[in-house]
């Protein structure tokens, strides 16, 4: 099956990912789903046990060389889901392999959705339409969780935030045409996203300052809320997010602030994580921005490290809005059970 799963469809897209040309979870997702949409039209298969196989295969090898990015996994766990969901659906009408009579006489039989063997004619086009319906739920869940912004966000509050975050700057862009508020932004070093953030809050007419890292803690006595964005939401309420999210959402319990994550279903992930497992979800980039490597000598004397996301435990998160609504980390699990089926949990 190794040498099926290096379809040239997967090598191109390893390939861009590794390339960093698709910019955000959105697209990722989004992208990761019409390459297996691709390979269940062009491959060879009878049964939904052999196009479970298939894109679980496929999935392994896209794991396997993109270990960070979680939304990958996710969308070959869903759709796995569906292929499952399809299948039980087909259940209802008779299979191909099986005659009326029998299918009449022996129903008990004939609908056996455990072993997933059974062929069915319509199970292909089923399949095709529940990865489309995924799509425009993709298409379509940024502006479902900016659609709850008035929900959360009042007048006159100070609200923090750190990086860009594209699903919170819409959250944020969508309350300030109702609500006045100020946003503080953090500006993530050494990438400086928060910048953008800023500039791009400030094009709308939304009060903000841009603050340094080392300012967070002294500034969080005066925030109502902090709001962040996340790349991945874990088993346990836990959460990928990028680097400084964590110093910032210790700051906001120490000062009795709440935390609100907003984060597409596509970036729910059924594992469980811990601040130790850096090498299992992080990822180290070139120190270059932190310590300029002109400066040899000190350069020589030191190992810098320079991770691209933190791990924010679910104790320090009060509520994540999701294209679904509002959900306390506590009831993740539950979601689990809702998007993916407990055999596809490891693929």
């Amino acid at each position: 099956m190794e040498d099926k799963a290096m379809d040239p469809l997967l090598v191109e897209f390893l390939n861009t990912v590794k390339s960093k040309s698709y910019s955000g979870s959105y697209r990722l997702a989004e992208k990761t789903v019409v390459l297996l949409r691709e390979l269940i039209t062009r491959r060879t298969w009878s049964t939904a046990k052999d196009l479970i196989a298939l894109i679980k295969s496929a999935g392994r090898v896209i794991e396997s060389n993109q270990p960070a990015e979680a939304v990958i996994g996710n969308m070959v766990r869903r759709i796995l889901r569906l292929v499952r969901e399809s299948y039980a659906q087909c259940g209802e009408a008779p299979p191909l392999n099986v005659t009326l009579i029998d299918y009449v006489a022996t129903p008990e039989k004939s609908t056996d959705k455990g072993d997933y063997n059974i062929v069915y004619k319509n199970l292909k086009g089923n399949i095709i339409q529940s990865i489309n319906d995924l799509l425009e739920e993709l298409e379509i869940s940024a502006h479902n969780i900016a659609a709850q912004s008035l929900e959360h966000l009042h007048s006159n509050e100070l609200i923090m935030t750190i990086g860009r975050s594209r699903t919170v700057e819409a959250f944020l862009k969508q309350a300030a045409k109702l609500r006045k508020f100020h946003v503080i932004v953090a500006e993530c070093a050494p990438y400086f996203q928060g910048h953008e953030m800023a500039l791009s809050l400030g094009s709308v007419g939304i009060e903000t300052t841009v603050i340094t890292d080392s300012a967070i803690f002294a500034i969080m006595s005066r925030v109502n809320k902090v709001m962040i964005g996340a790349t991945a939401v874990m088993a346990d309420g836990g959460l990928i997010a990028t680097t400084g999210s964590h110093s910032l959402a210790l700051a906001a319990k120490f000062h009795s602030v709440s935390v609100i994550v907003c984060a597409s279903m596509s970036k729910l992930c059924p594992r469980y994580l811990s601040s130790y497992d850096q090498d299992r979800f992080n990822t180290l980039v070139s120190p270059n921005d932190t310590l300029d490597y002109s400066d040899a000598e000190l350069a020589g004397r030191v190992q810098c490290l320079q991770p691209m996301f933190d791990y924010v435990p679910p104790e320090l998160v009060n509520l994540f809005i999701s294209n679904l609504g509002g959900h306390a980390p506590s009831y993740v699990y539950r979601l689990l059970s809702d998007y993916y089926h407990e055999d596809d949990f490891e693929l």
